[in-house]
């Protein structure tokens, strides 16, 4: 959307023309000042957020020498600019001509206190000006520190081009010696032979070089890259106010544990954007100790506001499942606008079995996940289209449909346990043959492996409980797929909430029917795969050292797997959509396309009472929502109704419904809605990539922050700059925690 001039007589706007546009300032007093100067009546009465949020003004109005060009990519105001060159009187010419930018005339009161501000910023120019001289009067670079600082460019630029090609950078506890023929090394060794001079002078020094080989200095220059990276980021991040908080599966590497931290937020352009900024130490323990730690990172170290936030998801797995839970729940105590909601990355079907705390489901989840892991070996998937051919010779259609849909990521579709059930008996025989190893294919650790999975899946146990999973999800299942549909989808989804909760009570108020359905199932598919109905041996063995007897298997699996699970999952789904979520989820009848299919008879002003504070101007909500309905109900028979939230914001006249834009905004960053891939992967998908194609013992933090933000631009001379002030040149070996609290302490791994 193009940014307009709000000058009076200027017409330019940021789509006709290089110049850059500058928001008016937060500060009120100096946010007076540029209104004041604009000669605009009608800012007067707006206050500093709105005029900052919604009005620019462009870079002819300010002394060239206010204006300052950082990178080629960034071009700020100086803290004190204010405007002063403006265009009072060409309207005169034409007297007749209407001006939306009414021009205000001065009273003698108006003139008098323009003066005297003036004259005090007149004062404080020649003071500057007086500190400017002296700082003139310092001496240039001179060519010794030239030639440092064209020695840490390149070295910048070896790590990003590590970084960009997932290259593995080892450095941690290894000796000068191993240091010199690790890939960093042997990448300086290549520029140097390339003709990269500032590199060749730094090695005619001395004979080895340990000032930026060594650990510590490596640390130095990731710490500055990957800090670097982080505040393009952050910054915009503050600049559009409203974020949510996502965090990743756990990734394991030196020994410990750490959550990725990802922020989900509308850029200036008006594009929703998730991008990975971080990794955070993940201690099992206390839940209140971790939130304390999430807190700090957003709040001390990144600058932002815990009060902006308005959405978590945790896409957790295992045992770290039910603690990010309990921090969900925190989070939302002190903050009630963190609205917990499912990760748009994962179905909700796995979501919801992922967060039952029963350890038979936890058995499956985990098989589930090493065998996705497993068919990702050469070779082992076409042993399992053998498998299935074999079990299903009599419906070859059947059979050539499940090998279609094992080959296209199965394991994270909404139809996941049925996939898994009709698979179950080829999966098997499939883990048998690997096992067998007759051609001899197959390494040791593969075999092993399948004969893990093998001996786990060969459980009566495991076989009831995917196959209630089964049935109980199925009630799910539509409802879940439409959540990661279309916006309409989602608003439909929210509308069905209440039927998806009367099936799973019915089934719940009629559970012995149902289980007994379910059961000569499981026990159909264990008669199949040769497997004994039994109870789990620890069960029994509990049963008989306190005497009380057998229990029929029937029983005990409806008593501990049915009834656990579809109570589970009610639980889970209400708490999951609560009545603020669905309120949020209802608000999406502001695009137009759901106004549409709602015959523009919608009501999101009963809704939108959470999210008062976020608007600009609450009180006229009602009003400006009718303006806004009766837009698009009286619309040209050749205009399209937006179909999604990010079509809305990139509509030019958007901007006249200032309250509408910002409720869109802040409801698009919330967790469950997906994002649009553009055309790349998404941080989620890049973070996988990298830990798939990186050996953990090489995995390294930084590295990672910035092979998964390589789109973010970055400028190799503000690194220098920040580099040579915090290790200055002649204290190399300082170390990490000494420099400041924006640098991140011990990163190379």
């Amino acid at each position: 959307m193009p940014n307009f001039c709000a000058a009076p007589n200027c017409t330019r706007k940021s789509t006709q023309s290089d110049l850059a546009f500058f928001r008016f300032p937060r500060d009120p007093e100096r946010c007076r000042i540029w209104v004041e100067n604009c000669r605009r009546a009608d800012l007067e009465a707006k206050t500093a957020d709105q005029l900052n949020k919604h009005y620019r003004l462009c870079a002819k109005h300010f002394d060239p020498a206010m204006v300052c060009k950082t990178s080629p990519y960034r071009t700020v105001l100086k803290d004190t600019a204010i405007p002063t060159i403006f265009d009072l009187t060409s309207h005169l010419k034409n007297p007749y001509t209407r001006h939306r930018k009414q021009i205000k005339e001065l009273t003698d009161e108006d003139i008098q206190r323009i003066k005297e501000r003036r004259l005090a910023s007149a004062e404080q120019t020649i003071k500057k000006e007086d500190l400017s001289n002296i700082a003139d009067n310092e001496p240039q670079l001179s060519a010794d520190e030239k030639e440092y600082r064209d020695y840490l460019r390149s070295l910048f630029e070896i790590l990003f081009m590590l970084a960009k090609q997932a290259i593995p950078l080892t450095t941690g506890r290894v000796s000068d010696e191993e240091l010199k023929s690790n890939n960093f090394q042997a990448v300086i060794d290549y520029c140097m032979n390339a003709g990269d001079e500032a590199l060749r002078k730094r090695f005619e020094v001395t004979a080895v070089n340990s000032e930026y080989l060594s650990a510590a200095q490596l640390n130095q220059l990731l710490d500055v890259c990957e800090n670097t990276v982080r505040e393009e980021m952050l910054m915009e991040v503050r600049e559009s106010r409203f974020y949510s908080l996502v965090t990743g599966d756990l990734v394991e590497f030196a020994n410990s544990k750490h959550l990725p931290v990802f922020l989900r937020f509308v850029n200036q352009q008006n594009v929703l954007r998730e991008e990975f900024v971080d990794f955070l130490p993940f201690v099992d323990g206390d839940e209140a100790a971790l939130v304390e730690s999430l807190e700090a990172l957003l709040v001390d170290r990144w600058g932002l506001s815990m009060e902006d936030c308005r959405g978590q998801a945790h896409k957790a797995t295992g045992t770290s499942t039910t603690k990010m839970k309990a921090v969900a729940v925190l989070l939302m105590e002190k903050y009630p606008l963190a609205l917990h909601m499912p990760c748009s990355h994962m179905a909700l079907n796995i979501h919801l079995a992922n967060n039952l705390p029963f350890p038979n489901v936890q058995i499956v989840m985990e098989n589930l996940r090493r065998i996705t892991s497993f068919f990702k070996t050469p070779h082992t998937q076409d042993e399992l289209d053998k498998a299935i051919s074999i079990q299903f010779q009599k419906n070859e259609e059947k059979g050539n449909a499940l090998k279609k849909m094992c080959s296209s990521g199965w394991t994270e579709q909404h139809n996941i346990f049925d996939v898994l059930l009709d698979i179950l008996p080829s999966l098997l025989l499939c883990m048998d043959s690997i096992r067998d190893n007759a051609d001899g294919k197959f390494s040791r650790c593969i075999t092993a492996d399948a004969y893990s999975i093998g001996e786990s899946i060969a459980d009566f146990e495991v076989i009831v409980t995917i196959v209630i999973l089964k049935n109980v999800l199925t009630f799910t299942r539509a409802f879940g797929r439409n959540l990661q549909g279309e916006t309409l989808d989602v608003f439909s989804a929210a509308n069905s909430l209440t039927a998806v909760l009367y099936s799973l009570n019915e089934v719940n108020d009629n559970i012995d029917v149902y289980h007994e359905f379910w059961y000569s199932e499981a026990v159909s598919v264990a008669a199949l795969m040769q497997i004994p109905v039994s109870v789990p041996r620890l069960f029994l063995r509990k049963q008989r050292a306190a005497d009380l007897g057998e229990i029929q298997a029937e029983t005990y699996f409806k008593e501990y797997v049915t009834v656990p699970v579809i109570r589970g999952i009610m639980q889970e789904v209400e708490d999951m959509f609560c009545d603020n979520n669905l309120r949020a989820l209802k608000c999406l009848s502001l695009v137009p396309a759901v106004m549409g299919h709602m015959k523009f008879n919608t009501t999101e002003e009963n809704f939108a009472e959470v999210y008062s504070g976020d608007l600009p101007n609450p009180d006229t909500l009602p009003a400006e929502l009718h303006c806004w309905r009766i837009k698009w109900k009286h619309r040209g028979k050749e205009v399209r109704l937006p179909t999604t939230i990010h079509e809305t914001l990139q509509l030019p006249d958007v901007k006249f419904f200032p309250n509408v834009d910002a409720f869109l905004k802040v409801l698009s960053t919330m967790p469950v809605l997906k994002v649009e891939k553009g055309t790349g992967d998404t941080a989620t998908e890049r973070l996988q990539a990298y830990i798939g194609s990186v050996p953990a013992k090489h995995l390294n933090k930084s590295l990672a922050m910035l092979h998964i933000n390589t789109h973010v631009k970055h400028d190799l001379d503000v690194m220098v700059d920040k580099y040579c002030r915090l290790y200055p040149e002649d204290d190399p070996e300082a170390e990490a925690e000494d420099v400041g609290e924006d640098v991140i302490v011990t990163k190379v791994i």
